[in-house]
């Protein structure tokens, strides 16, 4: 389909598009109104993490084509806990860690968006500021009587969990209820027309819209992207490392950067046009190079998805270490890095404190594999002591992960 908005072919041009309710009406409101479009994040931790970086660039999208995006933060949702893909219920949170959560996730989103009181400034919303008043039986009655259990049972997040047999609350069976409620109050309060989102929110998305027809007799717009995975179908930000969170505090720049460096060459054309604000043809030109060039693809990748989410000099500093670390092994000053508790430490609890194993065991069986470095020399003896003299130690997993040992206070 060919678009006729700025907004539509910015999405459809870097693969933002999945599903739409009505692309051709969302296409001609585009045109003639400043629309406000939401996408919910639950504040279930003090960071979102990469896997979510594709519904905040959709909103910095909608900004940047003159619409205006508003972030909802799941205050009230995150009391219970969306069901959708997931195989357990989620640890129930207090308001006072919701909140700390919120202002903490609440920065990164300030790096993405322009907020402010004009028609395309962003706003940030918590839903508690509704569901919180909600009285239950008003409640069951206004809005619960527009969903058949019949329907709610049909949705992937619903069978896959019983599928499974595992356990689904009443609690989190509410979630489809209240993340549609959401989408009305948001109408309401805001002037929202568009809710996006990951291809897993299709149906609550559809509720919304569908609930907002009956309660209001509202048209409201629902569009969809793809589940991001990589080029060998590991879900996107899934590493071996854990979760590649966005905040500062969760993960220094230096292995945000490397994350993005990491790219499979298959991948990164996709992902400078998901991730960047480059230039479409650039992005062509990048993607085309072969063999050993294409590293010049993932460095600028790497360069300008760290600038956007840590800043320039963060990515600046990040990309420097990288190339003296591997170009002149030498031990750059973003490099992760811990305090060692004394003089002498197993390179086992070394290789543990500086996150480059997981666990004793898998530290254990790096070095045992091989792939265990102290500056920059190898070791073979899973019993191997470190002694921290007056400097770092550069401790090494792999030919990619690098970290410091700093000489105890």
């Amino acid at each position: 389909m060919t678009y006729a908005s700025p907004l539509l072919r910015v999405l459809h041009d870097r693969g933002y598009i999945h599903q739409a309710t009505d692309a051709a009406g969302l296409d001609a409101l585009a045109q003639k109104q400043v629309v406000p479009g939401y996408i919910g994040f639950d504040a279930t931790a003090p960071s979102l993490h990469v896997g979510s970086l594709v519904q905040i660039m959709m909103l910095r999208r909608l900004q940047q084509t003159g619409h205006k995006p508003i972030v909802l933060m799941g205050g009230g949702t995150t009391k219970v806990g969306d069901p959708s893909g997931k195989d357990e219920s989620r640890k129930l949170l207090d308001d006072a860690a919701i909140d700390a959560n919120i202002a903490s996730i609440r920065r990164v989103f300030e790096r993405f968006l322009v907020f402010g009181d004009g028609p395309s400034d962003a706003v940030m919303v918590n839903n508690a500021e509704w569901l919180d008043a909600l009285a239950y039986i008003p409640f069951l009655r206004e809005v619960g009587r527009h969903f058949t259990i019949n329907r709610m049972l049909s949705f992937d997040s619903v069978k896959l969990r019983l599928d499974r047999e595992q356990p689904l609350t009443f609690l989190e069976f509410n979630y489809m209820i209240l993340q549609g409620y959401d989408f009305v109050e948001l109408a309401r309060r805001h002037g929202c027309r568009l809710q996006l989102g990951g291809s897993d929110q299709w149906g609550n998305i559809v509720n919304g819209i569908e609930l907002a027809r009956r309660l209001e007799g509202s048209e409201l717009f629902g569009l969809t992207s793809p589940l991001i995975t990589t080029a060998d179908g590991a879900k996107m930000g899934k590493t071996a490392a854990g979760a590649v969170w966005l905040n500062d505090d969760a993960l220094p720049a230096y292995d945000y950067w490397q994350f993005w460096r990491n790219t499979d060459d298959r991948d990164v054309g996709r992902f400078l046009r998901l991730f960047t604000d480059l230039p479409l043809d650039e992005i062509a030109r990048l993607e085309a190079l072969a063999g050993a060039e294409i590293n010049e693809a993932k460095i600028v990748l790497a360069n300008e998805a760290t600038a956007l989410c840590r800043g320039a000099a963060a990515a600046a500093e990040a990309a420097e270490t990288a190339r003296r670390t591997f170009e002149e092994g030498a031990a750059g000053e973003a490099l992760p890095r811990a305090v060692a508790p004394a003089p002498r430490m197993p390179l086992v609890d070394a290789l543990v404190a500086l996150g480059l194993a997981a666990s004793k065991g898998e530290a254990r069986r790096l070095i045992k594999g091989g792939g265990a470095r102290v500056d920059g020399e190898k070791v073979a003896d899973e019993a191997a002591i470190v002694s921290i003299g007056a400097g770092p130690v550069k401790i090494s997993a792999g030919k990619k992960h690098h970290a410091l040992l700093l000489p105890p206070v």
